[in-house]
């Protein structure tokens, strides 16, 4: 047998195995291709158990209708803004009642019209913290901030602060329900159950 001969031959099992293995790699990528096209495996456009309000910023879509499509935040008086819908009102209303009123509003100018709203940024959910702190104010509630996270974000205590009577003011269906907070116990790593997360609405009291 020749060299050359001999290299054909030691060549051949070799591409032997390496169409193998390609077609192996396709067929696996066809299988995960399927899958991720399944019915019911994209996620929701958005939560239809987020109620709406002011200053939250809404990414609207009208299908094929550019001009209209676009981000917008809630105004004060809870109300939006868009080209042959006028106003409209959001705050209040979750994402898919807003798509049912806009497309409403459009069938008198769009034949079908397929609308999309997606809350982009969370403004309207806020807490407060007032008293003795640096910064006191309302501040959006966002990643679950608990009542270290919200001193923290108003700059820390001032001088003469009673971190020991410390409360958060919640509003609930029986009436406002006061929690304390001791500061003091909580930074040493005592009674972590008063380092609460913040629900919309709360009031922080540093006295």
């Amino acid at each position: 047998m020749t060299k050359n001969n001999m290299t054909r031959n030691n060549w051949m099992p070799r591409a032997v195995r390496i169409t193998t293995l390609l077609l192996c790699v396709l067929t696996v990528g066809s299988l995960f291709a399927q899958e991720a096209a399944a019915p019911g495996a994209s996620a929701k456009p958005h939560d239809d158990s987020f109620v709406i309000g002011n200053d939250d910023v809404l990414a609207i879509n009208v299908w094929k209708e550019p001009d209209i499509s676009r981000s917008i935040p809630v105004r004060s008086d809870g109300k939006i803004s868009l080209p042959l819908v006028g106003e409209v009102q959001a705050a209040g209303l979750t994402p898919l009642k807003l798509e049912k009123d806009i497309a409403g509003k459009l069938k008198s100018y769009i034949s079908e019209p397929e609308v999309t709203v997606m809350v982009q940024q969370v403004n309207s959910q806020k807490f407060n913290i007032l008293g003795q702190v640096a910064r006191p104010g309302s501040y959006v509630i966002a990643n679950s901030p608990t009542v270290l996270d919200a001193i923290a974000l108003s700059g820390g205590f001032r001088d003469f602060a009673k971190k020991k009577s410390i409360y958060v003011l919640r509003q609930g269906p029986s009436g406002e329900t006061r929690l304390p907070f001791n500061y003091k116990d909580v930074s040493q790593g005592k009674n972590m159950s008063q380092n609460i997360k913040l629900q919309p609405g709360d009031t922080i009291i540093v006295p």
